[in-house]
C-alpha cells in the first residue's frame, strides 16, 4: 500500500503574529513553523499502517525551500521519503492541483490530509484533491481500518458520528482522533539522523489559477481591560453589567 501524506508547514500557535505591507502579507520574522496538527495526526496514522501493514509513506508539500525543515521532521517521524512542489501555497485551488498531479504520477492507494491547516482554516485542499482525482473522500475523519482494498471510517458530524464503508484508491481529510495525542511521534536522534540521508525530491509547479487572494489582514480587536468590583458592591456590579456589557 502507497500511502501519500500531505503537510503544511504552520506557524506555531504560540508565535507572534505580525502583517508587513500595509497588512496585505503575513510577517514571518521570528516566527516558529510546525507540521500543521491535523496532518501530524494523519502522518502518525500513516506510520502505524507502515509498522503494521507494511505500507510505504511518502510526504508531500507545496511550499519553498524554507518548508524543508518541517518534511525532514516527517521523514525523522518515520516517512520513507518526501516532495516538496516548488511553489508557494497562495491559494486552496492552485495548492489541491500540485498535490493532484503528484498523486496521478505516484499510484498512491491513499492519500492522508488534514481536514484544514491552522493557518488559514479554509478547509478546501482535501475536497479539491477528491474531485481532481476521482479518488472516494472521507472529511472530518476519526477512525480508519483498512484491509486489502477495503476501507473502514468514522467521521465527525453535527451531533454525532457516521461510520462509512469505501474503498481505495481515496483522500481522507483527518483530524484530532484519528490517532491520539498521547500517540503522536517525536523524531528520537536515530530518525533525525536518518532522515538526513532519505530521498527528499523538488518537483516544479503544474499551471493553475489562483482563484483567491489575500487583499487585507486584520487582527482581533484587543481585549477590554479588567474592572474589578467589590464582592458586596452588588449595586455597582448590576450597574455595569445592565449599562456597559449590556448583558442584563
Amino acid at each position: 500500500m502507497k500511502i501519500l501524506v500531505c503537510i503544511s508547514h504552520v506557524p506555531d500557535t504560540t508565535s507572534k503574529i505580525n502583517f508587513t505591507n500595509n497588512e496585505s502579507e503575513f510577517d514571518t520574522n521570528g516566527v516558529q513553523f510546525v507540521i500543521n496538527p491535523n496532518d501530524e495526526y494523519g502522518l502518525t496514522r500513516a506510520i502505524w499502517f507502515q509498522e503494521q501493514q507494511g505500507a510505504t509513506v511518502t510526504v508531500v508539500n507545496v511550499g519553498g525551500p524554507e518548508t524543508e525543515p518541517t518534511l525532514r521532521k516527517a521523514l525523522a517521524i518515520g516517512a520513507n521519503d518526501a516532495i516538496r512542489v516548488n511553489a508557494s501555497p497562495t491559494d486552496g485551488f492552485f495548492v489541491a492541483k500540485q498535490l493532484a498531479e503528484v498523486i496521478k504520477s505516484g499510484g498512491y492507494d491513499i492519500v492522508l490530509a488534514g481536514k484544514e491547516s491552522l493557518d488559514y482554516n479554509g478547509g478546501m485542499v482535501p475536497g479539491m484533491i477528491a474531485a481532481l482525482t476521482d479518488f472516494n473522500f472521507v472529511n472530518s475523519c476519526t477512525e480508519l481500518t483498512i484491509e486489502g482494498t477495503a476501507v473502514k471510517a468514522v467521521r465527525e458530524i453535527d451531533g454525532g458520528k457516521e461510520n462509512i464503508s469505501t474503498a481505495l484508491p481515496l483522500i481522507i481529510g483527518g483530524q484530532k482522533g484519528l490517532v491520539e495525542e498521547k500517540d503522536l511521534k517525536i523524531p528520537n536522534m536515530r530518525g533525525i539522523m536518518t532522515a538526513r540521508s532519505k530521498p527528499l525530491t523538488v518537483v516544479e509547479p503544474v499551471a493553475a489559477n489562483n482563484n483567491t487572494k489575500a487583499v487585507k489582514f486584520e487582527k482581533p480587536a484587543a481585549k477590554s481591560a479588567v474592572k474589578l468590583v467589590a464582592a458586596d458592591n452588588l449595586d455597582e456590579l448590576i450597574n455595569l453589567l445592565h449599562n456597559e456589557a449590556k448583558v442584563i
